[in-house]
């Protein structure tokens, strides 16, 4: 019963452990014990907090649908260019493949798709991918919408980055990380307008949002909030 309520259950036994613990996964949990207590009492112990475990779980749930840091047979990754699709097959290594918007990853059968080597070797070849279609269609971007708003600004750099989506420098230089292939095509025309108005304002004053408006038919508030729901790859 727990199983199917909860997912894949793991207990570990621990000499450290002075209590129960739960750790949540939106795959199942994982329960550490001390070496003196019961997996029946353990299991007690998680249905008397069941109603904060589900939700939890489902919160969970929902970032990994947004983003996909774990990655499965399961997984619906889709980016600005291209979907990831992921497939077991009769090979000794991993093997990537874009083709018709489709980048296809197949790995071994022997091979745990779960296992920390192989999620390293398979968003690796994704990150190759991103980088390659962001520097191929991010700045041609920039520039038709620079272009369609009036900004003036110097270079644009695509950064593998993973604290920001974009920023501006003070000579008007743009950096956009290229996870922005992640977001659908209206916020990522949002975060290259949010850093084409910093060529004009460098703050986030009246003016700044002002500005935002300006150029989002005053949606600069819904699409920020709408951001919020995303975030990059661990």
């Amino acid at each position: 019963m727990l199983a199917e309520d909860f997912g894949i259950i793991e207990f570990i036994r621990s000499a450290r452990a002075r209590s129960v613990r739960v750790r949540i996964l939106a795959s199942g949990l994982k329960i550490t014990i001390p070496h003196n207590t019961s997996e029946k009492t353990a299991i007690d112990f998680v249905n008397s907090v069941a109603p904060k475990i589900r939700k939890k779980q489902e919160q969970l749930r929902i970032k990994e649908t947004v983003n996909p840091t774990i990655l499965t047979e399961e997984s619906t990754l889709h980016t600005l260019t291209f979907d990831v699709k992921i497939l077991k097959a009769e090979r000794k290594d991993i093997y990537f493949s874009l083709k018709n918007s489709i980048l296809t990853i197949e790995y071994p059968e022997k091979a745990d798709l779960k296992s920390e080597q192989t999620q390293h070797y398979s968003w690796n070849g994704i990150n190759y991918f991103l980088k390659k279609e962001a520097r191929r269609i991010l700045p041609d971007r920039v520039k038709q919408l620079a272009e369609k708003y009036k900004f003036r600004y110097g270079s644009v750099k695509i950064q593998p980055s993973k604290t920001r989506w974009g920023s501006c420098s003070r000579e008007r230089s743009i950096n956009l990380s290229q996870y922005l292939l992640l977001l659908p095509a209206h916020l990522v025309d949002y975060v290259i307008l949010h850093e084409l108005c910093h060529t004009i304002e460098m703050n986030h004053g009246p003016r700044f949002w002002k500005l935002m408006d300006e150029v989002t038919d005053g949606q600069s508030k819904t699409l920020r909030a709408g951001l919020k729901d995303y975030h990059m790859p661990k």
